[in-house]
């Protein structure tokens, strides 16, 4: 077995939960619902669409100010995007571009799916004496929701939501905070998740050792700053 670090943070969406990965094809299933509306009867129609919206969901997301006040209404920014999206192509219709936003956030939210060994995983670290932490950004509400339909509550000795503690990921309070309510240092921790920035770059900016999730072979981002510690495909590894 690796040896353990006395904690370990663990980010949520697309970490412990699928969640919002490959967006592509999740956009592309959901447009075609909507391809009569959108007069988008060909493929090639249905992804000019979908690039449309997801190079406004990109441009949305990329001012970090904005992108901290919109990760609480995920809701909300999709639609922003989908507007904008559907406008870029000249058809400015804001009732049709919420229509389609709000099917595709009931798409993810139905199709959240735990990942096989994340229970397993979890609990074998926290069996090991592990202290744990669930470090998510989102909205208290969403968040818990999730934390309540994949039983991860007791599985951890520490939950922090963005929502309710007033900041998020890759702000260094944001990993200060859960590393004093282990009682343990940077020095003697790991985070694993999926985002770079947040799973890699901030926590080792502080000493920790920063576990990147990267469940799909993506490859380390061509923009890196930094060096991921290790690189997991599977939750699995963390205690192989």
């Amino acid at each position: 077995m690796t040896k353990l670090p006395r904690a370990i943070l663990f980010d949520l969406d697309d970490t412990l939960i699928r969640a919002y990965a490959q967006p592509e094809e999740a956009w592309t299933r959901l447009l075609k619902v909507f391809a009569a509306h959108l007069d988008a009867h060909e493929p090639a129609a249905i992804e000019r669409v979908r690039a449309a919206v997801m190079e406004e969901a990109r441009a949305f997301w990329s001012d970090p100010l904005a992108a901290a006040k919109w990760r609480l209404d995920i809701p909300g920014a999709r639609r922003h995007s989908v507007r904008r999206g559907l406008a870029k192509l000249g058809r400015s219709d804001d009732a049709l571009a919420d229509r389609i936003a709000d099917a595709f956030t009931e798409l993810r939210r139905q199709e959240y799916r735990l990942y096989p060994d994340a229970h397993a995983t979890v609990d074998a670290l926290r069996d090991a004496g592990v202290r744990l932490a669930l470090v998510t950004n989102g909205a208290s509400e969403t968040q818990r929701a999730k934390i309540e339909r994949f039983e991860l509550a007791h599985r951890f000795h520490h939950i922090q939501i963005e929502g309710e503690f007033g900041q998020g990921k890759p702000e260094l309070a944001v990993y200060r905070h859960a590393l004093e309510r282990l009682a343990v240092d940077p020095g003697e921790a790991w985070m694993v998740g999926d985002n770079y920035e947040w799973e890699v770059v901030a926590p080792q900016a502080l000493g920790m050792c920063g576990i990147w999730y990267d469940p799909f072979g993506a490859g380390i981002p061509a923009n890196a700053t930094a060096q991921p510690t290790r690189i997991i495909k599977r939750l699995a590894e963390l205690v192989e």
